[in-house]
């Protein structure tokens, strides 16, 4: 089944791989970015089927910019929230702080209360976010990351018990991915790294299972459980 999507953040990662194989499905992609070289470049593998929109996420017109991608689309089916910046922070600088926050917060938060407000307006859709395990616990190497995913995954979680109260045909879904290889997974001490195509496969199957939360890989789950019940003095030696 084919469907009308907008992807928010698909330049690069698991963002652009997943426009890619949703394109390739022959589904109807408005994607974002703010980089207009690279957005021509995707638009250019799926003239046909892929839209775009350039914007930055934490500037003051997101709205404006979700109002016209869906009518670029003339509708709206599922809305992914890829967009996010993470990066290792031992030094704790503010300036790399606040990006995150900005991003992975406000930004997030504006966009994501829109497409639900939307949602519930049309009565379906389908809402869709990349958190990170990393929101399981606070991280010593980025504690506004780990922060910034946590509220992340307990909006969505709320998102998803006010859809039901309401009784909508809305659905939820929060992606926690482990170690993906793109650009934000670095470090020399990573394990169970995905490759981005596999990410986006899975992620995709996810989206169409309506699963309400889902590891990336599966594995992750494991990792997820493990960071929550293990106790502080542990824990602190390994993050």
């Amino acid at each position: 089944m084919t469907g009308k999507i907008i992807i928010i953040g698909a330049t690069s990662g698991m963002g652009r791989k997943m426009a890619e194989l949703y394109a390739a499905a022959n589904n109807q992609v408005c994607i974002s970015g703010r980089r207009d070289e690279l957005l021509h470049e995707i638009q250019q593998q799926y003239p046909e089927n892929i839209i775009t929109e350039r914007f930055d996420v934490t500037g003051s017109e997101n709205i404006s910019h979700l109002e016209s991608m869906v009518k670029k689309l003339n509708g709206l089916d599922i809305l992914i929230i890829s967009a996010g910046t993470g990066e290792p922070d031992k030094e704790l600088k503010w300036e790399l702080d606040k990006q995150m926050i900005n991003t992975n917060v406000y930004a997030f938060a504006e966009i994501a209360n829109w497409a639900f407000n939307f949602f519930i307006r049309q009565d379906h859709g389908h809402l869709v976010t990349i958190s990170s395990v990393a929101a399981e616990r606070g991280m010593g190497w980025a504690p506004a990351y780990s922060a910034s995913k946590s509220f992340q995954t307990k909006y969505f979680e709320g998102l998803s018990v006010k859809a039901g109260r309401m009784k909508k045909n809305i659905s939820i879904t929060c992606i926690e991915p482990g170690f993906v290889r793109t650009r934000m997974a670095m470090g020399n001490k990573l394990f169970w790294v995905v490759p981005v195509e596999k990410a986006a496969k899975q992620i995709i199957r996810s989206i169409e299972k309506k699963k309400r939360k889902a590891y990336i890989s599966k594995r992750w789950r494991l990792v997820a459980a493990a960071m929550r019940i293990a106790p502080y003095g542990i824990y602190k030696k390994f993050v």
